[in-house]
């Protein structure tokens, strides 16, 4: 993909809307970031003359995903990223608690507790609903940090 903007712009706009560290070890300060945060920049991660690593910066709701990727000056500046996991502990975490949580719960219900069965539907209707939710709003943070990135540094897709 390329970009309208020559490298030393991309770098600048790269200084000016992310706040430095480290994306694998951003903490998540919850309620106390109203006090504590500083949200003004758009991303969060590293960068240095040829590639970058940084994902969205936000203290209350964590994101799972990164755009990592490099940059090089050709005739026009050409810029390669994807979209990876940060953690793969992470990753499967989502992707496969809702179903542990799943069996566990109904193991528990049939063998143990055996609760009526209003419960028992209205409680599986929820992990359904949370582990759906949960995927949906993951897609769409990835979306959005994907177009922000779109944005602000003026990309161009390449037709193939």
């Amino acid at each position: 993909m390329t970009t309208k903007i020559d490298i030393t712009e991309f770098r600048n706009r790269l200084k000016e809307n992310t706040k430095i560290g480290s994306p694998e070890l951003k903490i998540e300060w919850g309620i106390l970031s109203i006090i504590f945060a500083d949200n003004s920049k758009i991303f969060y991660g590293k960068f240095d003359n040829s590639t970058f690593e940084i994902t969205k910066n936000s203290n209350f709701f964590s994101s799972f995903y990164l755009l990592k990727g490099t940059y090089k000056n050709e005739k026009k500046l050409t810029i390669n990223y994807s979209i990876e996991p940060i953690s793969k502990l992470g990753n499967a975490w989502i992707k496969y608690f809702p179903i542990m949580g799943f069996i566990m719960c109904n193991s528990v219900f049939y063998f143990q507790a055996k609760p009526p069965i209003e419960i028992y539907v209205i409680f599986n209707a929820f992990l359904v609903f949370i582990s759906i939710f949960s995927r949906v709003i993951i897609k769409l943070q990835n979306k959005n940090m994907e177009q922000k990135f779109i944005e602000i540094f003026e990309i161009e897709k390449l037709d193939k």
